[in-house]
């Protein structure tokens, strides 16, 4: 089988939703938009192009991640698997969705800013009791993202329910 890889950048259009499946994995599911936009010199204004949107599949590891992490309105890269899905919808239209399997989920940091907490072995982290997300400041004209937990990210949410932290670092592969 033709695996299609391909790295897409753009929001999350709705909420991540988590879904336990009857064979005890579970999946995060969401919807992302990429919108291509160009510098038109004769007018000396930008044009927004097309729209791509697509469903994200997140399953295994990055189930957690993406749960604690990513909302709605968030900027992200996402990369993985693309394909086509083909079905009936209950009024009995033909239609077609795009979806990626993604391999990877990240801030994207040319639009905000994201604190890393990494996980240890057992699924913890080390950092803050509470886990940090990347959350965009919605009042800002800038859009950039602030962090929850110290200085200007203190508006944001925190997640209760993240794992506990343990206190040593893994080490950083370069």
């Amino acid at each position: 089988m033709y695996e299609a890889m391909a790295t897409v950048i753009g929001n999350v259009v709705t909420h991540p939703v988590r879904r336990d499946l009857t064979n005890g994995e579970q999946v995060v599911t969401f919807r992302m938009a990429s919108n291509s936009r160009r510098f038109d010199v004769a007018t000396g204004e930008w044009v927004d192009g097309g729209t791509l949107y697509l469903t994200v599949s997140c399953w295994r590891r990055l189930v957690l991640g993406v749960e604690a992490s990513v909302r709605r309105g968030d900027p992200i890269i996402a990369h993985g698997q693309l394909r086509s899905h083909e079905y009936r919808s209950k009024d009995g239209v033909e239609r077609r969705d795009l979806e990626m399997r993604a391999t990877a989920i990240g801030p994207d940091l040319s639009r905000c800013t994201a604190e890393v907490v990494r996980r240890t072995a057992s699924g913890g982290g080390s950092g803050p009791s509470t886990l940090a997300r990347n959350s965009c400041d919605r009042s800002s004209t800038d859009d950039r993202a602030r962090v929850d937990g110290e200085g200007p990210g203190e508006g944001a949410t925190s997640l209760s329910s993240a794992p506990p932290r343990g206190t040593d670092p893994d080490p950083v592969n370069a």
